[in-house]
């Protein structure tokens, strides 16, 4: 399959997977420690976890489907990830786990919340599909690195934690551990830059909204859309380079 092609059955993909995730994500968009919404703005009861956000009942007034800006940003980004990825296995992992990053960052900005059921299994889904993809011929990776990269990134993280738990949350500390398997996979100098490019990305919105005066040098930010933002970065840079 042509690089074209590759590229266009992954956006189709992202687009379908993307427009699975509104329902998903107005359950989980609740402050934390509050238990996931399980009712629509009416008090109708909301049944499953994929689809749009509208209730069944009363046709969801008032909700946000977000249908469409969801599917777009998965689509955009699995077609830029099979562009630099090419038909290596290990796209296949990318692919599947694009969609809970951009599940995870809309609900990160919605409420600063990075929900346990979507952090905690990520790293042992990808070290999972990972060994996989490492038995098959054509992979571009290292399986031990990705291991060692989910533990470096997590240990990493949950340093600064402890230095400043104001300023980094511990849902941070526990998707930085997918987030190193991930990077991990294409080596040492792809995980140092997506943690790079992740923490640029932050500060420079952190400071784009100190010179609107939108927040003080000490407001919070949700940190978990940058970090998955470096991820990205770096898989398409160790992608392109592997």
């Amino acid at each position: 399959m042509s690089t074209g092609a590759l590229t266009a059955v992954a956006a189709l993909w992202g687009a379908v997977a993307g427009a699975l995730l509104p329902r998903a994500a107005y359950r989980f968009a609740v402050p934390p420690g509050e238990p996931w919404r399980e009712r629509c703005p009416a008090g109708h009861p909301i049944r499953g976890w994929a689809g749009r956000t509208g209730c069944g009942a009363c046709g969801g007034a008032g909700q946000r489907t977000g249908v469409l800006p969801a599917a777009l940003a998965t689509a955009l980004t699995c077609a830029v990830l099979a562009a630099a990825t090419g038909a290596r296995p290990e796209l296949a992992v990318w692919l599947l786990l694009a969609p809970v990053g951009v599940l995870l960052a809309v609900v990160d900005v919605r409420v600063r919340r990075l929900p346990d059921p979507l952090t905690l299994p990520l790293a042992p889904a990808a070290l999972a599909l990972l060994g996989l993809a490492a038995l098959l011929p054509g992979h571009a990776g290292h399986w031990p690195t990705a291991l060692y990269g989910a533990l470096a990134l997590g240990a990493g993280y949950y340093a600064l934690y402890l230095i400043n738990p104001a300023g980094m949350g511990f849902g941070d500390v526990k998707l930085a551990v997918g987030v190193g398997a991930v990077l991990g996979w294409y080596g040492w100098s792809t995980v140092l830059l997506g943690a790079f490019a992740g923490f640029l990305l932050g500060a420079l919105y952190g400071a784009a909204l100190v010179v609107a005066r939108r927040a003080g040098r000490r407001s919070a930010i949700p940190f978990g859309p940058f970090l998955l933002a470096g991820a990205l970065a770096g898989l398409l840079l160790g992608g392109c380079t592997a």
